[in-house]
């Protein structure tokens, strides 16, 4: 596989990874949660796109193999 298209691939679920988390802690903060408790929803939601995407990516590689 192309390096560049790895690179490429992983920096974009990256920045998609971090919207996510900024727009969870913008709108816990917006309900009213306090900064550390929007900090770790945004934390949260960061680790579950990650672990979503992680588990996509396995299921495409075994298909593919």
């Amino acid at each position: 596989m192309n390096i560049a298209l790895v690179l490429l691939t992983t920096a974009l679920v990256l920045v998609v990874a971090t919207l996510a988390a900024a727009g969870a802690g913008k709108l816990a903060r917006l309900d009213g949660a306090t900064y550390p408790a929007a900090l770790a929803r945004a934390a949260t939601a960061f680790a579950a796109f990650l672990t979503l995407a992680a588990a996509a990516a396995g299921a495409l590689a075994a298909l593919l193999t």
